[in-house]
């Protein structure tokens, strides 16, 4: 008896396009960074990887060495995507709203940046280094505005910090009004030049 066409098993895929190897990169990358943007590098298991990108182990070690090694490149990522939006050199309107895009674009990643990997002692390295480049990027920018001295080097410190909270506060808050999202990050930033100007009575 010939089987009905219900009854016939499914027929395979004649072609299944095997990724090249920086894709399949990019995808457990991006698999990576949904899965420790949930719970933080500890909680987070090669498991929750493996199963988040779709992939095996044996896969996913062709690679990355470990954990570590794979949050490391996670980290490399964002970084080399948010040093790409400061190609100016400068806290102004149009970087600040590149700023913006970039965390709407990978928000998981910059969450994961700026909330979790500075908890992390093992990543404080690359954490550190890209809080010293901003605070360096404040500092030349207020240098036209600003006189030298201890409160225009506070100021340095602060204004890095009041953005990048200002990105996570707005992402958090779902997003709103992205047109006016810089404007008002930066009405921010002028308040912190604002009180360096001030000169009390």
């Amino acid at each position: 008896m010939t089987p009905s066409r219900a009854d016939a098993p499914p027929a395979m895929p004649t072609h299944v396009r095997r990724l090249r190897r920086g894709e399949r990169r990019e995808q457990i990358l991006a698999a990576a960074t949904r899965a420790f943007a949930r719970s933080g590098f500890a909680a987070t298991s090669l498991d929750d990887i493996v199963g988040e990108a779709g992939i095996s182990r044996a896969i996913l070690y062709r690679h990355f060495d470990s954990k570590t090694d794979m949050y490391r490149a996670v980290l490399d990522r964002t970084c080399g995507r948010l040093e790409r939006t400061f190609h100016a050199g400068e806290y102004a309107m149009d970087s600040v709203a590149a700023l913006i895009r970039a965390a709407a674009d990978d928000p998981d990643g910059f969450r994961l940046l700026f909330r979790y990997a500075v908890r992390e002692p093992e990543f404080r390295d690359l954490t550190d280094s890209f809080a010293a480049a901003a605070i360096g990027i404040a500092r030349h920018s207020l240098a036209a505005m600003l006189p030298d001295g201890p409160w225009t080097a506070w100021a340095a410190q602060l204004v890095p910090a009041v953005v990048i909270e200002a990105v996570i506060a707005w992402l958090d808050a779902g997003q709103p009004d992205p047109d006016q999202a810089a404007e008002r990050i930066m009405h921010a930033v002028q308040g912190v030049i604002e009180a360096v100007r001030h000169r009390p009575a």
